[in-house]
Formats: C-alpha cells, structure tokens, sequence
C-alpha cells in the first residue's frame, strides 16, 4: 500500500467540566488529528502529547514539526505491507513515543478498511463490547466526590478510579470507602509522591483497592519494586512504562503488579500488543487507560481493549462525558458497564467533518 498523502489538523475542544489531576487543572483539550490518504481510503489517528509535558516528555510543539518533517515523509509514496514495516521505518529515530503513535495508528485504521476488516479482528481481539470503568479528576469537596462516585456506579461503571495527590488521599478514600464498601476503587497519583510517603501509601491498604496507579516517579520502576514489596495492594505501572522491554523489566523485579497500557505512551498498536504479550507472559493483568480522548482515539483504544489480557475495566467510558459534540458521528456510550466495540472497517468511526472545520485551529497537507 502506498500512502498519497497526510493532512496533519490541529483542533482544540472545551471539555465538558474541568478535569483535575497532581499536574493540574484541565478546562479544554488541543489535539492533532491524523489523516492518511490511499486509494480512495481513509485513516485516522488522534495524537495525545500535551501543550507541556506534563505526563511524558513529549509536546505538541515538538511533536508536529518532527511528525511533518521526518516521520510522514519516510513513509509518504512508499510499499508498507504491514505496520511493522512502518515501525522499522522509524527506528533510527529515538524515542517520540508519542509521535510514531500518531502515525503508526493512522496506518493500522487504513489497512484494516483496504482489507475490509475490523482493527481488532487484525489486532487478536474478539469481543463485541468490552469492560469500563470510569476516572473521576480531583473534586471541590469530599461530598462531591462522593456525588459523582454514586452517579457513575448508578450508570453500571465497573471500577471508580480516584485521582490522589499529597493531602487528597486518605482522607478521601476513607470517606468514599465508608460509602461505597464493596465498589471496585482504584487510586492514581500521577506520579506525585516519592518513598518518604510510604507510610501514607501503606495506609491507603486498609481500604482493600484494586490497585495504586503509578504513585512513584513517572520514569521509576527500582523505587516501585521497593515499594510494592511493603504494600498488600497491588501497584500498577502507567507512565513509567514506554515499551515492551520496560514491562518486562518491571515485572521482573515486581515493580508492580498490573499494567496500564496507553497506546499513544508505548508508540502505537504493534508496542501495545507485545507489552500485552509481555503482561500475559508473567500472569499479569492489563487494561486500557484514557487520555481525554475524542472518537478517534476511544474507537482506537475500545479495538485494542478486545484482546484476551485486558481483563480489568479500562478508562473507555462513554464520550459525552467529556464532550458537548464529538469529532466522530457514531455517539460512542456505554451501556451498563460496557462499551461497544465499535462495527464496520478500521476503527468503525467516521468523521464529523462540519464540526471538526469550527474547531480546526490549523492544517497542513503533506505530500511526497
């Protein structure tokens, strides 16, 4: 298959309520959105690097220029036959994780419509609808958190993830837990406590979570390995993991004991699938975090969620959460605790292309 040509589009959406975390408070989004071009078909990719970099090192305004610049041009009028194709095609290129996800996805959701195929059929996945918890940002009070704890669990969501900094911990958890005693409740630090918190982090046992998301440095797994050795609950790892071999690594020295994987983290669909691969191999559980998606990158993560070691609730909940309109036509919802996995080729979702024009902040076209 050879690419004709890409359009690289800059878009910014208001979401529909801030989102807070450890770095801060969220009121809108801005994001690249892919489009491949061949034989009369479309891909779509959606980019999920920041404004700062914040989550990774990774950022908008040092990812495009790379992504115009070098990566759609090794690509542009070349045979690919595969998406590994592409990928060796970036490998002297280090690191951009991020960026080589963008492109890679948008190749996958066009090979998988020139085949006529879903992308999960081509990923190993077989599911028509797959679990889904939801992740609820930092709240104005303890009563609120609770308010959207019961409004969420009412909607049949299968896990409540609470973001926990510094001062919002225990505290909190004790206080949902009184309430909720036999929800499934994760926490997820963002990286922002370090070992002189262990006993702030021993603390959070006595609530029987689920699991303790990434509560140690974003590029760790040594200290985390120390500290899921003194815990009874389980650690997962999100940030620090960014490939296969540093889910194999971590594993190894049990650093943790479940996996987040985000296909935009780990370079795309290829470098999800064997960190799946890898997690399976040491009998450890995955599942699919968000990062504040549209369609495009939902629909790209509910395809990558049908596979067999994804067992626990992902962050695929339903988009009019976020957003008043979606850049997609197909509303993608849950319905008592499950996403559908969206039907047809590719990723099954087409462009709302009137409401994606408002909300264009730029585009470039790249040919050969």
């Amino acid at each position: 298959m050879k690419i004709d040509r890409a359009e690289l589009r800059l878009i910014k959406l208001n979401l529909l309520r801030p989102f807070e975390t450890s770095f801060g408070v969220q009121t809108e989004r801005t994001i690249p959105i892919l489009t491949l071009f061949a034989g009369g078909l479309e891909g779509y990719a959606e980019g999920v690097m920041e404004e700062l970099p914040l989550f990774r090192e990774e950022f908008i305004g040092g990812a495009l220029p790379l992504i115009q610049e070098t990566l759609l041009p090794t690509i542009l009028a070349r045979d690919i036959h595969h998406p590994q194709d592409l990928w060796d095609s970036f490998r002297p290129f280090r690191g951009n994780r991020m960026a080589k996800a963008l492109v890679e996805m948008g190749f996958w959701d066009l090979w998988a419509k020139s085949l006529g195929l879903p992308l999960q059929a081509l990923l190993g996945g077989n599911r028509s609808e797959i679990p889904v918890g939801v992740s609820l940002g930092i709240q104005k009070s303890l009563e609120q958190t609770r308010e959207q704890v019961e409004k969420h669990l009412s909607q049949g969501y299968q896990r409540i993830k609470l973001k926990i900094k510094p001062g919002w911990d225990t505290r909190l958890i004790a206080y949902i837990r009184q309430y909720f005693p036999q929800a499934v409740l994760t926490v997820d630090a963002n990286s922002c406590y370090s070992l002189s918190d262990i006993q702030v982090l021993q603390a959070l046992d006595e609530f029987h979570l689920d699991y303790i998301e990434q509560p140690l440095a974003y590029d760790d797994i040594l200290d985390h390995a120390r500290l899921q050795s003194q815990l009874k609950t389980s650690i997962c790892l999100d940030e620090s993991i960014l490939s296969p071999e540093d889910a194999r690594k971590a594993l190894s020295i049990n650093a943790g004991r479940v996996i987040n994987i985000k296909v935009g983290r780990v370079g795309g669909h290829l470098q999800a699938r064997q960190v799946h691969d890898v997690a399976a191999s040491f009998g450890v559980p995955v599942w699919c975090g968000g990062m504040l998606e549209t369609g495009i990158g939902r629909a790209h993560n509910i395809h990558l969620a049908t596979l067999p070691n994804f067992i626990k609730p992902g962050d695929t909940s339903s988009s009019s959460r976020y957003w008043q309109q979606d850049i997609v036509n197909e509303p993608l919802e849950t319905a008592g605790g499950f996403m559908p996995v969206p039907s047809g080729p590719g990723i099954g979702v087409t462009l709302n292309r009137q409401f994606l024009e408002r909300c264009t902040l730029s585009v470039e076209n790249i040919k050969p």
